[in-house]
């Protein structure tokens, strides 16, 4: 069936495409490319660095980001290392794949554009390879670190159907207890 891009938007939790595994994308068309596109204008709408095809209602291996460059050096986006930190503009990851994490576990809060008005502390390697397709069907690989290196870690785990409230330490999964069960409720009262 296809898909009218102008009809995505943001879903929300509990909605049950975010604990569903994404499948690979088959081939990159017309409809993918269109896709794709509209997840950025969107990402960019909700002031959000990543967004997961499934945060949009479509069970595919697709995610965008876009982590803008940052000169402050307290901030994650900073380099720390000659690994990058940062995307030079917004890019498209299709049927991605992580590998080479780094062995430390570096604690930060994250918020998610499916989950509004929840922050969390989740702790991920700090930095990480992925491979994935472009918009034009080739393969490439890069290393990121910091934040955006978080950000692929997030968006891939959307792909696997995992939430930010499944990684959260158990202090943050306390705090937000009462905001993830309005959420719930709110669902309950929603038309299916």
């Amino acid at each position: 069936m296809p898909v009218d891009p102008s009809t995505l938007a943001v879903v929300t939790y509990p909605a049950p495409i975010l604990r569903t595994r994404s499948t690979p994308v088959e081939g990159i068309t017309d409809e993918v490319r269109a896709v794709a596109l509209r997840m950025i204008e969107l990402m960019f709408a909700s002031d959000g660095i990543g967004l997961a095809a499934n945060q949009v209602g479509l069970p595919w291996r697709l995610f965008v980001a876009h982590v803008p460059a940052s000169d402050d050096p307290d901030d994650p986006r900073s380099p720390e290392s000659d690994t990058p930190t940062a995307t030079g503009a917004p890019t498209v990851y299709i049927n991605p794949v992580l590998s080479d994490p780094e062995r430390d576990l570096t604690p930060m809060e994250e918020g998610c554009l499916s989950l509004p008005e929840i922050h969390g502390e989740v702790r991920r390697p700090s930095q990480i390879t992925i491979t994935a397709l472009d918009l034009q069907g080739r393969r490439f690989t890069q290393r990121g670190a910091g934040l955006l290196a978080r950000c692929w870690q997030h968006e891939v785990d959307h792909l696997e159907g995992v939430l930010i409230l499944d990684r959260m330490t158990p202090a943050s999964r306390l705090r937000n207890r009462a905001r993830v069960r309005d959420l719930e409720d709110g669902a309950q009262g929603r038309p299916s």
